[in-house]
C-alpha cells in the first residue's frame, strides 16, 4: 500500500505561509498602526511647544507689541529651526498674521473653514486646506486673553518625516524577521535531519515488515533519542513476530511429526490384519499396539488442547491453602509401580511435618507429576530420585532431582517448549509428547512463580520452582 507523503510538504507549506503572513502582517497592519502612533507621539511633542508658544510669544506677534515683538519672533524661528516645522499664528477669523518661514503663505487669504474646535481634536494631518502640496502634520493650541480665544498656534510639520521614521523601524522589523526566518531555517533542516528522514526509513521498514519481510534491517536511526527507541522497538517487534513465525512452523512440524508416527503405524498394522499378511494368531498383539498407538494419539491432543487453553484465554485458578509436603507424598505414592519396575527409590527431604503454600493444589498436583514422570522416565535402573522443600522468607523452593541421563548444554533453555525433545531422550521417551514440561511452565507462570531447570549430561536433572507461604498459618 502506497502512502502519499504529504506531511512534510504541508509542514514546509504552512512554514511559507507563515513568512509571506508575517511579511504582510509588518507591511500593512503594523504599519499603519506604526504610522498612527508615530503621528500621535510627534503631535503631542508639536503640542507641548505649541502650547507654550501661545502662553508666552504669541500675545506680543498677535497684539503688535512693538517692544516685544521682534524678540519674540527671534524665538520663534528660533522654535522653528529646534523642532523643525513652520510656526503659524492664526486669529479667530482663520487669517495668519505670522509665520515664521518668510514668503511661504499669502498673508491675505484667510482659512474661512478653519475651526479647531470642530475638529475635536488639537492635530490635524493633510494639507491644511489646500495650503500645502505634500502631506502634513498641523498641531495647534488656542492663544488665550481674559479667559477668551483669540487666536491659534499652529505648527506644521511634513509628514514624510514621520514616514521615513516608519519606514526606518519597518526596516528592522523586516530585518528582525528575516533573522527569525533564518532560525527557522535550521530548526527545520535539524527537524528534517532529526526526525523527517529516520521517520521515512521507520515507515519504509513497516511497509516492508507489512509484506512480510521481516529480515529487513532499519539503517541510519542508531540514535538514543525517541526515534531511535522507535526504530529499535519495531525491529524487536520483527525480530519477535520472525521468532513466531518460526516457531509456529515448527509447532506445526512437530504436530505432524507426532501424529503421522503413530497414524503410520496403526495403518500399517490395520492392513496387514486386513490383507492377511499378520495371521490371525497374532491379530491380539498387533492390536493391543494399535490402542497403545491411539492412546498415545489421545494424550497428545488432550495436551495440545490444555496447552492451547492455558495459553490463548489464560488460566483460572482455584488457589487455596494447603500443605504441600502432603501432595508431594500422594503423587510420589501414584508412581509406586513404575518404580518398583526400574527399582527407583524416591527420597523425600521435606520442611516439617506441614509446609502451608498458597496456590491451585490439583494444577500443582499436576506440575508434580509430571516432573516426577520425567525423573522416573529418564532415570538408570536401581537410582534415587529426591524430592526436597526449603522454606526461604516467603517462598517455598521445591525441588525434584534425578541422577538420570541429564540434558545437553544446548538443549537445556529449550525443554520448555512446546514438542521439544532433545537427541538424548527421543530413544527413551517413545510415548512422550513433548508437551509436559511446556504446561508446566505455563501452570507456574499462571501462578506468577518461576521454575529453573540445573542439569549435567550424564549426571542427571534438578528442576527447581517456587510457591508462596499460605497466607495464614
Amino acid at each position: 500500500m502506497k502512502i502519499h507523503r504529504t506531511l512534510y510538504l504541508q509542514f514546509l507549506a504552512a512554514y511559507v505561509l507563515f513568512g509571506v503572513l508575517s511579511f504582510l502582517a509588518i507591511v500593512t497592519v503594523s504599519s499603519e498602526a506604526m504610522m498612527r502612533n508615530l503621528v500621535k507621539v510627534k503631535a503631542d511633542s508639536l503640542y507641548r511647544e505649541a502650547s507654550l508658544v501661545a502662553n508666552g510669544y504669541a500675545m506680543s506677534i498677535y497684539n503688535n507689541d512693538p517692544n516685544s515683538r521682534e524678540a519674540a519672533v527671534a524665538q520663534l524661528r528660533a522654535i522653528d529651526t529646534y523642532v523643525s516645522a513652520a510656526v503659524w499664528i492664526i486669529n479667530n477669523s482663520g487669517k495668519v498674521i505670522f509665520e515664521s518661514r518668510e514668503g511661504s503663505w499669502d498673508h491675505e487669504k484667510s482659512f474661512l473653514d478653519f475651526d479647531p474646535a470642530f475638529t475635536g481634536r488639537y492635530y490635524m494631518t493633510g494639507d491644511f486646506y489646500g495650503a500645502f502640496k505634500e502631506a502634513t502634520l498641523s498641531v495647534f493650541s488656542p492663544i488665550t486673553s481674559k479667559y477668551k480665544v483669540v487666536g491659534y498656534v499652529v505648527i506644521h510639520s511634513s509628514m514624510a518625516d514621520i514616514r521615513r521614521s516608519r519606514d526606518s523601524i519597518l526596516r528592522v522589523e523586516l530585518m528582525t524577521l528575516g533573522i527569525i526566518m533564518g532560525f527557522s531555517l535550521i530548526i527545520l533542516a535539524v527537524f528534517t535531519i532529526k526526525v523527517y528522514l529516520p521517520l521515512t526509513k521507520v515507515t519504509k521498514a513497516a511497509e516492508e515488515y507489512a509484506e512480510g519481510n521481516m529480515s529487513y534491517n532499519i539503517e541510519g536511526t542508531e540514535t538514543q533519542d525517541e526515534m531511535g527507541y522507535l526504530a529499535a522497538t519495531l525491529a524487536f517487534m520483527a525480530h519477535e513476530i520472525s521468532k513466531s513465525e518460526d516457531s509456529q512452523r515448527k509447532f506445526i512440524a512437530n504436530v505432524s511429526h507426532d501424529f503421522r508416527s503413530p497414524l503410520t503405524s496403526i495403518r500399517g498394522y490395520l492392513e496387514a490384519v486386513i490383507d492377511g499378511t499378520i495371521p490371525p494368531e497374532m491379530h491380539e498383539k498387533y492390536l493391543k499396539i494399535v490402542l497403545d498407538e491411539t492412546l498415545r494419539l489421545t494424550k497428545l491432543t488432550n495436551g495440545l488442547l490444555e496447552l492451547n487453553s492455558l495459553s490463548s484465554v489464560g488460566m483460572v485458578l482455584d488457589l487455596t491453602d494447603f500443605d504441600i509436603n502432603s501432595v508431594i507424598k500422594a503423587t510420589a505414592e501414584s508412581f509406586g509401580g513404575q518404580c518398583r519396575e526400574k527399582k527407583i527409590s524416591i527420597e523425600l527431604i521435606l520442611t516439617g511435618d506441614e509446609l502451608r503454600v498458597r496456590g491451585d493444589q490439583d494444577r500443582i498436583k499436576q506440575v508434580l507429576y509430571n516432573l516426577l514422570d520425567n525423573a522416573i522416565k529418564f532415570s538408570h535402573n536401581n537410582s534415587i530420585i529426591k524430592i526436597e522443600t526449603t522454606e526461604k522468607g516467603d517462598r517455598i523452593y521445591i525441588s525434584v532431582k534425578d541422577f538420570g541421563i541429564g540434558i545437553p548444554q544446548d538443549s537445556v533453555k529449550l525443554i520448555f517448549d512446546r514438542f521439544y525433545k532433545t537427541d538424548l531422550s527421543r530413544g527413551k521417551d517413545k510415548r512422550g509428547t513433548g508437551l509436559g514440561l511446556a504446561i508446566v511452565k505455563e501452570i507456574i507462570q499462571a501462578h506468577n512463580e518461576n521454575i529453573n531447570v540445573i542439569s549435567t549430561e550424564g549426571v542427571g536433572s534438578e528442576f527447581i520452582f517456587t510457591l508462596p507461604t499460605a497466607e495464614e498459618k
